[in-house]
């Protein structure tokens, strides 16, 4: 019994290999605390941090739960509408559906395979929808749309299977509609989704991920009139991102439409404008310039600035940017490859396409010639069929003029060899008298920005002295640039016609001719005359006042005297084309050789670009316009009979017979 007790009193069974049972020894014993002691520190901590959760932090965590609950919805504004002078609705809007995706309500498993389904039930590239949910994987509270001018069967198939689609929903928005199809496209822009490089910037004035906003023209420059703000609304949703029925949003913010904005021009002159650009091209492939294939015209009111009409070809259509885009028809406005194959249809030739105006710049010779009395009005100098200078020579465009002739008569007659000898004196003038051609070409306003309310506008390139300083240098021109950099008197001969580095563009010409018309104002181009009121009604916008150009109105009327001449005179370079016309039209031909490299050639050629630049009536004017047709031959040919266009339909009156036209 002793042994039987003894045994079953052991802490431990007995082990065969020792005589003595195991004891709990005090190392042992220590070693159980310590184990115990951490057991019982964890177990006080997961205790305070479940108290801590409970207790201390119930209200901070319940009203995070509410707020994955509540959202804020925002349902868009209809854009403000685009007249134009008269009232007549270029731009308007149409009612659409589009799809978003409320990332915050994808589910973390089967997101791929949802979204694979939605783009299969929008017919949208699989690719297309992941980048886009990428693209704003930091914002998983703001919807990313997938599709918009979604159709009613793709919706009735996305409600009937709503909970294969958590995250998913349809929004009421709105569609822009150009009533005026390709008319006025460049003037008018086009709307696209806010990027990110825009939202940086316009996130203060509460534009948001998603937002459409103008892209382009008018609608980018005048976006926050037209832009209007979203209906915003407070929105309980279930964990699928639905509301729970019977639940009604709360409105915080009401819809305030955009505000409409009306246009200075006139949209029937426009249309004459455009269809004038293209006959001007016939005629210049009818006279076998077969690479004319764009070009531009602008008509401006020349006392105050205001564009009646603004054409540019080729062109495009704004509504190839709406709704369900197609990248086919977008490629030749965003995808520089085809851009060029298409000769650049999204490019503005009014306010970006630079030139070198040819004889339409000699008005801005002669006012800078008499200014600073270089030559009187009515001093004769010889047009001959060459003028020579250091062994040089400088040919005349009609090879058979010899005859001494004044001022008004070599504008007529547009005598190279007379104005080449007022370039000369020009470059002869000594170092302390600077550059006072160019000096009075920028006063009215060449080789600057007019200012003109549509973006982007070229400056052009009025060269001097320092410009080529500046330009050829032996890293940009290593085999020349000793000799390039110099200003020699070629430059200053060719700068007098209008010739050689000279750039500019049609709107910085039609705004010098609006300077002789207007008596010597330099006036700000635009092309919106009022904005709406926020309550209705339309608020006048005011551009800058006219600013003077300085120049003697002694001299104005000398070149204007010039300008009539050569519509008019039988010597007149243009009067075939504007002689018969009712209304008396003063103006100017141009005919400005330019390096091109035309599609399909393997070296560049050098083509004329046919000008003309006029106003009427000549005794009191109201129109001024430019024409320009690009590889398009002579002025008289091309650019001429274009503009009569523009003064026909303006006039409401016809033209008798054009004559045979001789003109450079």
């Amino acid at each position: 019994m002793a042994s039987s007790g003894t045994r079953a009193g052991r802490f431990l069974p007995p082990d065969p290999r020792v005589e003595e049972p195991y004891l709990f020894t005090p190392k042992m014993a220590f070693r159980v605390a310590i184990l115990a002691a951490v057991a019982l520190g964890v177990f006080a901590v997961l205790f305070l941090r479940l108290w801590s959760l409970q207790i201390l932090s119930t209200g901070k965590y319940e009203n995070a739960a509410l707020d994955n609950q509540l959202r804020f919805v925002r349902y868009d504004a209809p854009r403000g509408q685009i007249l134009d002078r008269m009232g007549r609705i270029l731009v308007d809007n149409a009612g659409a559906s589009a799809v978003d995706v409320w990332p915050a309500d994808l589910p973390k498993q089967g997101r791929y395979a949802e979204m694979k389904r939605l783009a299969k039930v929008l017919h949208v590239p699989l690719h297309r929808v992941l980048t886009r949910l990428e693209q704003r994987k930091d914002d998983p509270l703001t919807p990313v749309t997938i599709q918009v001018a979604v159709h009613r069967e793709q919706l009735d198939y996305l409600a009937e299977h709503r909970r294969d689609f958590p995250g998913v929903h349809r929004r009421v928005t709105y569609l822009r509609k150009y009533n005026s199809q390709a008319l006025l496209a460049h003037v008018l822009g086009y709307v696209g989704e806010i990027s990110p490089t825009q939202l940086k910037g316009l996130r203060q004035d509460g534009y948001v991920p998603g937002d459409e906003v103008g892209q382009t023209g008018v609608e980018l420059v005048y976006d926050k009139y037209l832009r209007g703000n979203p209906e915003i609304d407070q929105v309980l949703v279930n964990s699928l991102g639905f509301p729970p029925p019977g639940t009604k949003p709360r409105v915080t913010r009401e819809k305030q439409p955009g505000r409409p904005v009306q246009l200075t021009v006139d949209i029937s002159l426009q249309r004459e404008a455009e269809r004038a650009l293209q006959y001007g091209i016939r005629l210049a492939h009818a006279d076998d310039h077969w690479l004319a294939n764009g070009g531009a015209v602008v008509a401006m009111n020349p006392n105050d600035g205001s564009i009646l009409a603004m054409a540019s070809y080729p062109t495009f259509k704004p509504s190839v940017f709406v709704g369900r885009t197609d990248a086919k028809k977008l490629a030749p406005l965003l995808d520089p490859k085809v851009a060029e194959k298409e000769n650049y249809p999204g490019l503005n030739r009014v306010t970006e396409g630079l030139y070198p105006p040819g004889s339409t710049f000699k008005p801005v010779t002669a006012l800078a010639a008499m200014q600073e009395h270089l030559i009187s009005p009515f001093q004769t100098l010889q047009c001959s069929p060459v003028f020579e200078v250091h062994g040089q020579k400088f040919k005349n465009w009609d090879p058979y003029a010899d005859q001494p002739m004044t001022m008004p008569q070599a504008i007529g007659a547009s005598c190279d060899t007379y104005f080449y000898n007022l370039g000369y004196a020009f470059y002869a003038l000594p170092p302390d008298r600077g550059h006072p051609l160019q000096g009075w070409a920028s006063r009215f306003g060449f080789g600057q920005a007019s200012g003109v309310d549509l973006g982007p506008e070229a400056k052009g390139l009025l060269p001097t002295p320092e410009w080529r300083q500046s330009t050829y240098t032996k890293k940009t021109d290593p085999c020349c640039w000793e000799i390039d950099r110099l200003w020699k008197p070629g430059d200053s001969i060719q700068l007098a016609i209008g010739q050689k580095d000279l750039l500019v563009t049609p709107l910085q010409m039609v705004r010098f001719y609006s300077l002789i018309a207007n008596g010597g104002k330099l006036v700000q181009p635009h092309v919106v005359a009022a904005v709406g009121k926020p309550g209705g009604g339309m608020i006048p916008l005011n551009p800058s006042l006219p600013t003077s150009s300085g120049v003697d109105p002694n001299a104005l009327a000398v070149v204007r005297d010039g300008l009539y001449r050569a519509t008019h005179a039988t010597y007149g370079t243009a009067s075939s084309v504007f002689g018969n016309f009712p209304i008396p039209v003063a103006g100017k031909t141009g005919t400005a050789e330019k390096v091109v490299q035309p599609p399909g050639y393997a070296h560049p050629v050098l083509q004329d670009q046919s000008w003309w630049c006029g106003y009427a009536p000549a005794d009191k004017p109201e129109i001024a316009v430019c024409a320009v047709i690009e590889n398009g031959g002579h002025g008289g040919t091309a650019a001429a009979p274009a503009a009569l266009k523009v003064f026909e339909h303006y006039f409401n009156v016809r033209a008798g017979s054009i004559g045979p036209i001789y003109s450079d």
